[in-house]
């Protein structure tokens, strides 16, 4: 980008609209509880009113500019400090942060315990190669094992990484377990699995495709939720694979997996459905393919159970994974099986930093708040509240709100098609006030705090939300 394109940068991303729900990393503003003093010295900037010119860009974005690859649409907006569910900026303005990261920030920013467990952990053994054993990657292995469906876990850096390792793992298990010479999986439109290239593919949305073909074949997509759907395309991959088989030379085709995301989160906000699940676990127990969940947004106690598809009435999967909450913030992933999946052997997956002992130990620090503080127990309630006073905000303004959804502390608010309000200019409306919330997607304003968040933050948020709301319909 040109240093001279740098001041268009924000109107230009507000009218990008959709193109902004994942790739963006939008700030939101906050107000808090337990602050600390605001960033030193510099004035405290006031909230600009929604039609207000936009905010010339901070001194880093011409830093930015000039080193940094183009691949966020940022908001002119510098981070400096963060304590709780407070974020403050450059300037001293304070932000109430509902997007933690995205679903990333479980613990909130700086917190005590975190800091503790990394800081020491840096002080006797930060890294070493996998040709090791470590205490500390045993030790989360053993806690992701004793608190979950899974036999076995694999460690790496990020969410995409572990539905990377995923994929692979699906694909080795249907060659050597299903006879399959083309194996398929099965995703949901609107899904999203990460940006390699093989998680691009798995996700079920065009953009984020676009200028990366050739891509990796070996997937098909299925509405989500539509169990119907769901079973035709098993059924129909499966009859013309067995017929292909029969052809000398050309080898059989079926499905390997069928994956999913326990709840869309860049899709809008869309909580799976017990019977969608229900379907797809009949249909790998039939055809020996394997059920697999991403919970990269939706894992470690963000929808107020330990595991999203502890949502899902019952069923288990034979793969699930996480990252994001899984470290705090700090980056680690991970992807664990059931023992019918683990058909890995030494060499045929690795990662050089996966399951370092840094990383564990930030892990082993999320896991024990969670035992302790009662983490998932807040998430719970807090849902229960946050969709309740959304729901009297959708009472108040019908011809704006379409809809309030989600589990725990994961909800989306679906503006209404008549208003023409889209997310992107609600979410700019709500940062000027010192909120911070994310879209998901063009129409879907979503709310993902960390799972500290108070009864008070959380009423904070929904008055701001409904203030800017206000706002942008009279704009």
């Amino acid at each position: 980008m040109h240093r001279a394109a740098v001041a268009l940068l924000v109107p230009l991303a507000l009218l990008a609209g959709p193109a902004l729900s994942f790739s963006t990393t939008l700030p939101l503003p906050s107000a808090g509880r337990h602050a600390p003093p605001p960033p030193s010295t510099t004035t405290r900037r006031m909230a600009a009113p929604t039609d207000a010119v936009p905010t010339p860009p901070p001194a880093e974005a011409g830093v930015f500019a000039k080193n940094i690859m183009s691949t966020y649409g940022r908001y002119p907006i510098t981070m400096v400090k963060g304590q709780g569910c407070k974020l403050w900026d450059s300037t001293g303005k304070e932000y109430l942060d509902f997007v933690a990261g995205i679903s990333t920030c479980c613990l909130g920013h700086a917190d005590s315990r975190l800091i503790n467990a990394v800081t020491t952990q840096l002080g006797k053994l930060h890294h070493v190669s996998n040709l090791y054993y470590t205490v500390e990657q045993g030790k989360l292995g053993e806690w992701l094992v004793q608190n979950s469906v899974a036999d076995k876990a694999f460690f790496c850096n990020s969410g995409a990484e572990a539905n990377e390792a995923a994929i692979k793992l699906a694909r080795k298990h249907a060659h050597e377990k299903l006879g399959l010479d083309f194996p398929v999986i099965i995703t949901a439109k609107a899904s999203f699995h990460g940006r390699t290239l093989a998680t691009i593919t798995a996700t079920g949305q065009p953009k984020y495709q676009k200028g990366f073909e050739p891509l990796v074949p070996g997937f098909e997509y299925v509405e989500y939720n539509d169990a119907k759907a769901l079973k035709k395309m098993v059924r129909r991959i499966n009859t013309l694979g067995r017929l292909r088989g029969l052809v000398p030379g050309i080898g059989r085709k079926g499905v390997a997996a069928i994956m999913m995301e326990a709840l869309q989160g860049e899709g809008g906000i869309r909580p799976g459905t017990q019977e969608f699940f229900k379907v797809a676990r009949e249909l790998c127990d039939e055809t020996g393919a394997l059920l697999m969940i991403d919970e990269v947004q939706t894992g470690v106690g963000r929808t107020g159970k330990l595991w999203g598809y502890e949502n899902l009435g019952g069923i288990e999967p034979d793969v699930f994974t996480s990252a994001k909450a899984l470290g705090a913030g700090v980056p680690i992933g991970a992807m664990m099986c059931k023992e019918r999946a683990n058909v890995f052997k030494p060499g045929d997956h690795a990662s050089t930093f996966g399951g370092n002992p840094l990383a564990c130990a930030a892990g082993l620090a999320v896991t024990k708040a969670i035992e302790e503080d009662g983490l998932i127990t807040n998430a719970a309630a807090r849902g229960v509240q946050i969709r309740g006073l959304l729901n009297k905000l959708q009472e108040k303004y019908p011809a704006l709100i379409q809809e309030v959804r989600g589990w725990g502390l994961i909800n989306g608010v679906e503006l209404t098609a008549s208003s023409g309000l889209l997310a992107a200019k609600v979410v700019q409306a709500c940062i000027d006030d010192g909120l911070l919330l994310v879209a998901a997607g063009t129409t879907v304003v979503r709310f993902v705090p960390p799972l500290i968040v108070t009864e008070a933050e959380v009423e904070e948020a929904v008055r701001r939300f409904g203030l800017a709301l206000e706002k942008v319909s009279k704009a």
